[in-house]
This record gives C-alpha cells, sequence and structure tokens, in this order.
C-alpha cells in the first residue's frame, strides 16, 4: 500500500490528503489507514536516500521535502529562467488574469489537468502571487497576476488584457501568443517564440509539480 499512498500525496500536491478520503480511496478503516500513513512516513524519515518526508495537520497529509534540503531549494529557485514559457504555463496564466483570484483546484477544473507544475513555473518567474485564502473548506491559496506581469506583457493595467470573445468565454482559448506578441519586448517575444510545446512542456512541469512542494517548505 505504500507505493500508491506516494503516488496520491505526490499528485494531491499542496493541496494534501484528508485522512477520510484516504481512507475511502483504499476502502480500510480510518484507524487502518493512519497506522498504514504513520508506517509510511517512518520509512521516509529512516530512508536518508529520500529528501521527502510526511507531514501532517488536522487529519490532513503532505508530502514535503526534508528541511535539510531547504538551502538548495531556495537557490534552484531563485535561479534565472533560461527557458520561455511553455504553452500550458501560458494557459494558466491567461486563466489567473481573466478570473483572479483563483485557486489550483479552479484552474485544473477549467484546464482538465493538474497544474501544480505551470504554477511554481510563473510563481519563480514573479508573473503570479498568492493573493490569501478562499473562504472554503481547506483555505485553498488563491492566485493573482503581478505588477511584473503587467510589465512582461507592456500593459498598463489589467483592463488592457484582449477582450475575451463573448462567444467562447473561455479564458483557455485566448492565444497568448498571438494577442500580446505586438506588446511582448523583444526578449519576452523570443522566450514566447521558442516555448516548447504542450508535449514537450508535460514531462518537465510533472517534474516541477514534486519541486513545488519542496519550494513551499524551503519557505
Amino acid at each position: 500500500m505504500q507505493p500508491v499512498i506516494e503516488a496520491i500525496l505526490y499528485t494531491a500536491g499542496e493541496a494534501g490528503v484528508a485522512l477520510s478520503d484516504f481512507a475511502q480511496l483504499l476502502n480500510i478503516s480510518p484507524a487502518a489507514m493512519r497506522q498504514q500513513l504513520a508506517t509510511f512516513g517512518q520509512g521516509l524519515a529512516d530512508d536518508i536516500s529520500r529528501g521527502l518526508m510526511l507531514q501532517s495537520a488536522d487529519d490532513r497529509y503532505y508530502l514535503l521535502t526534508k528541511p535539510e534540503y531547504a538551502g538548495a531549494l531556495k537557490q534552484y529557485f531563485a535561479g534565472p529562467p533560461h527557458t520561455g514559457l511553455s504553452n500550458a504555463a501560458l494557459e494558466v496564466l491567461a486563466i489567473i488574469a481573466y478570473q483572479q483570484p483563483i485557486t489550483r483546484l479552479e484552474i485544473d477544473d477549467v484546464r482538465g489537468v493538474q497544474s501544480s507544475g505551470a504554477l511554481t513555473t510563473l510563481a519563480s518567474r514573479q508573473l503570479i502571487k498568492e493573493a490569501g485564502r478562499k473562504d472554503a473548506p481547506g483555505r485553498p491559496i488563491l492566485y493573482a497576476t503581478t505588477p511584473f506581469f503587467l510589465d512582461y506583457f507592456g500593459l498598463h493595467t489589467l483592463d488592457d488584457l484582449p477582450p475575451l470573445d463573448e462567444a467562447k468565454a473561455d479564458p483557455t482559448e485566448v492565444d497568448l501568443f498571438t494577442d500580446f506578441r505586438n506588446t511582448l519586448p523583444d526578449s519576452a517575444a523570443d522566450d514566447a517564440q521558442s516555448a516548447p510545446s504542450d508535449s514537450e512542456a508535460a514531462p518537465t512541469e510533472a517534474t516541477d509539480a514534486k519541486s513545488e512542494e519542496g519550494s513551499n517548505h524551503a519557505k
């Protein structure tokens, strides 16, 4: 049962997983699930070859990086970006720009896929920021764009965003490559031009999703 616990926690990312949800998913009692999680967490703690740890709060469990690697993770996320934004990251950015403030789960609902990796990338580029927490179960983080986002795309205010076609009000259909190309500075235009396709970006963002857990702990 240990591998499936790790897989579920990895996929959940910063949202974590409630004990009751775990028990229901694995079809065992909450008491038995708690014991399985304790065994899993102890295994991570005892294995010096693993960089992850299990943390719980109010019967909700999270997969985080071990504290001793916080310095390396801070250095990694502080490093300058060397590649353009992927199509997936731009898609997430468009959703945030038009529907902010918005939670990760709401973004996932619009896209139909997990967006933790893209959020990590956008946050590391200072294009988005945490904008408080939603008054809902779990108090999920709200995301919004930053002043640097406006500067990056050559906008003065959010009112300067290209208007959405009323016939297709889905922000994922807004092509940032096209709509903002004329307003991008040369360096930003080069980034967008060189951005990988969604299929190329997927493995990177899957890795970013795991790194995001580390960055949250490093903070």
